[in-house]
């Protein structure tokens, strides 16, 4: 190949994807605290910074001179840009500054205002055709107040799902429990987010834990790494642990996070990728704002040695990623879900419908038509 073909082959190639990094938390929360220690981290070099305009966000001591008409350069070599409108057009804003070399960065972190549902930015990072192309969802880290968190959780409906949407969840103000029932207060919001989402770890932002290293990189799609660290990021056995916590424990009906439920399912039995594609299309346009977050590694009939990986977030589901072998002795389907007002009872009847796996008290074909997912009485199989 000459030197001019082999230019222009490596101009094809489209970029790695650069990682995105949603920072959510309620009010008060403390994101901008957590924000500006991060953003002084050698570790953030190269990170632009989207913020919402009407977010109490708060970064002029970190501020050195104007790059752009909605964009400055930090002291810490990061951009920040004011999101005053659509997110796409922010993202898309950075993409054409990268290209034409207006400015550098290697990941993006954006900051959700306090009352901010996460699911429609992901849906953003996870949809849009030439996001999806340019950016990779690294991971939510959600920002809990550890002195108000308990009162949060119980008042606002937003704040449970954006634990419960998590990856990692970072509490803060732990340093302010002074007395013995705020540290009781504590360890009963431990309890309370380790059911709302069993899988993320909880760090304490002041012994330290909220560090770069334990809060990027925990999405699955690392090209760091040689073989992804599906298990680590599924954590199906700690779904299985809190389904068999959930039912050892009361949980008042009123409260918001009563309606949050986490489970797993798994199957040895090999998916033809017709009915895995029937199962998650049922699911996502019958249920699918109820679905708040589903990960899973699925083994395909058609090709059982070289599993797939799937990832939804409500109605929408990342394009599911093909695995080059399976990445441990694990060799089954596993699928991890966090769901609203839907049972564990209602999705496992389904899925053993699809599998054509009878369900203890009833028919398959009962088990199938019955279901309350399914419309007009069935699906053709």
């Amino acid at each position: 190949m000459s030197e001019t073909g082999g230019a222009a082959s490596a101009a094809r190639t489209p970029p790695e994807p650069i990682p995105l990094t949603l920072l959510t938390g309620f009010l008060g929360a403390g994101k901008t605290t957590l924000l500006n220690r991060l953003l002084k981290d050698p570790a953030l070099k190269d990170t632009a910074v989207i913020v919402n305009e009407f977010g109490e966000i708060g970064l002029d001591h970190l501020l050195v001179e104007y790059v752009g008409d909605n964009m400055v350069l930090l002291q810490s070599g990061c951009l920040c840009c004011t999101m005053r409108g659509d997110l796409v057009d922010a993202l898309e804003t950075l993409l054409r500054d990268l290209d034409n070399r207006r400015c550098t960065f290697r990941r993006v972190l954006l900051e959700t205002t306090g009352l901010a549902d996460p699911a429609p930015v992901l849906h953003t990072a996870m949809a849009h055709p030439y996001l999806l192309m340019r950016y990779r969802l690294d991971g939510v880290v959600t920002v809990v107040d550890a002195l108000n968190g308990l009162s949060t959780l119980d008042e606002h409906a937003e704040s449970v799902k954006q634990a419960a949407v998590a990856d990692r969840i970072v509490l803060t103000k732990t340093d302010m429990l002074d007395t013995p029932e705020r540290r009781a207060g504590k360890e009963r919001l431990i309890e309370r987010l380790r059911a709302l989402n069993p899988a993320a770890p909880i760090l304490d932002a002041a012994e330290g834990e909220a560090a770069p290293d334990q809060l990027l990189a925990c999405g699955l799609y690392d090209p760091a790494r040689k073989s992804p660290d599906v298990r680590k990021w599924l954590a199906a056995e700690a779904y299985a642990d809190e389904h068999a916590h959930h039912h050892d424990h009361h949980h008042d009906p009123n409260r918001h996070d009563a309606r949050i439920r986490a489970f797993s399912l798994t199957t040895d039995t090999a998916i033809p990728a017709g009915t895995l594609e029937m199962f998650l299309e049922l699911l996502r346009a019958t249920h699918g704002a109820n679905l708040l977050r589903m990960k899973g590694i699925v083994k395909l009939a058609e090709m059982p040695e070289t599993p797939v990986v799937i990832h939804g977030v409500q109605h929408v589901f990342h394009p599911t990623a093909r695995l080059e072998r399976w990445p441990d002795d694990d060799h089954r389907t596993r699928l991890v879900f966090i769901t609203r007002d839907m049972e564990e009872h209602t999705v496992r009847e389904l899925f053993d419908a699809f599998l054509g796996s009878a369900a203890p008290d009833r028919p398959d074909r009962a088990a199938l038509t019955d279901n309350p997912l399914i419309p007009f009485g069935g699906v053709d199989r």
